[in-house]
């Protein structure tokens, strides 16, 4: 997806294919934003805070940010966009673009849909009850592989495990607990906060999410790069990857940590809270975007602050809606900070 022509280097970028929160409105950056200003607080408002927009697409929430932040934060703030595309052609001069998390962020990392893009393998159930790899051609065409073994075995035992009944699927979080646990491994005070499309152990779908969308549209999920893939995400297992480590300084489990993070984690003095996950919908309320209708009266006073009142809350609301953008999962994991959204 990220090769010459792929998916991601199109000229009109994901938002082209699909919509984020980030797309829907922007208030959503403007929340995020409020939420750095918080992180800013509880840092003691440092001479450098950071911003790190993980899977930044063309840059679109990092800007965003930006422009609603006050001028005071916004003149201490080093905002990083990080994505494997190539930065966009115009762009905020003051936003580093990146293709890897800066290696130590004091501030906020903020992953927008990124971790539902990093690559699972998928297992299905065979007629014989045996969980096995399921292999994909280029044409989208699948088969049956090996059994499932060793670390992805222990993964789908612990946070997906499947009855034995032909046809089942999972898809194998272990990369994303990985990917996250070395994204968090960055943040050396702040916070980081995923947000995704989720399900945990006791909600997983039986047989997977695995999909495409294209122009707007859910597709077969094709491996040739004409398209996005997408899974959704157990984050309730990404938050255990972090969590693992505990504040006396205890490794993590090695399956479960990326290369190099348990020995950088036992040899720092940072503190992991623990991680929480929440709804999109109360994280959001919790930064005061509720989508509450104006008061009537401002119709007659100010007709027009009325209405972009009421479309202001038109957006809120879509954001926050149940069945849709409200019911993102959020996971939120603290580093040396108190939580920002109790």
């Amino acid at each position: 997806m990220y090769g010459p022509g792929g998916f991601y280097r199109r000229p009109e970028g994901p938002a082209g294919h699909f919509r984020t929160s980030v797309h829907a409105s922007p208030l959503f950056a403007r929340a995020v934003a409020r939420l750095l200003c918080r992180v800013d607080e509880a840092l003691g408002r440092p001479s450098a805070l950071d911003f790190v927009d993980m899977g930044a697409g063309r840059g679109e929430l990092v800007t965003g940010v930006l422009a609603a932040l006050p001028a005071e934060v916004a003149a201490r703030t080093r905002a990083y966009a990080v994505d494997l595309a190539d930065r966009p052609a115009v762009l905020d001069e003051r936003i580093t673009w990146l293709d890897t998390p800066p290696a130590v962020v004091t501030g906020l990392l903020f992953a927008n849909e990124w971790l539902d893009n990093v690559p699972v393998d998928v297992a299905e159930v065979d007629p014989a009850g045996v969980p096995r790899l399921v292999l994909v051609a280029d044409d989208g065409t699948e088969r049956l592989g090996e059994p499932v073994t060793g670390a992805d075995a222990d993964w789908l035992a612990r946070w997906w495990p499947l009855a034995a009944e032909e046809g089942l699927r999972a898809e194998i979080g272990l990369p994303r607990d990985l990917a996250w646990a070395a994204a968090v491994d960055r943040v050396v005070r702040g916070l980081a906060v995923a947000v995704d499309y989720a399900h945990t152990v006791d909600t997983r779908p039986p047989f997977g999410t695995l999909t495409g969308f294209r122009e707007g549209r859910e597709t077969a999920p094709v491996p040739d790069g004409s398209c996005d893939i997408t899974a959704h995400v157990a984050l309730d297992a990404c938050a255990t990857a972090t969590t693992a480590h505990t504040n006396s300084g205890a490794p993590r489990d090695a399956t479960r940590t990326a290369p190099g993070t348990a020995h950088s984690l036992a040899d720092t003095a940072r503190t992991l809270s623990s991680a929480r996950l929440l709804t999109q919908r109360a994280a959001l309320r919790a930064l005061d975007l509720t989508g509450a209708r104006p008061p009537l009266a401002l119709a007659s006073k100010d007709p027009s602050a009325y209405v972009r009142a009421l479309a202001s809350a038109g957006e809120a609301a879509e954001l926050t809606a149940p069945g849709g953008f409200g019911d993102f999962g959020w996971l939120v994991q603290p580093v040396g900070i108190p939580d920002p959204l109790a």
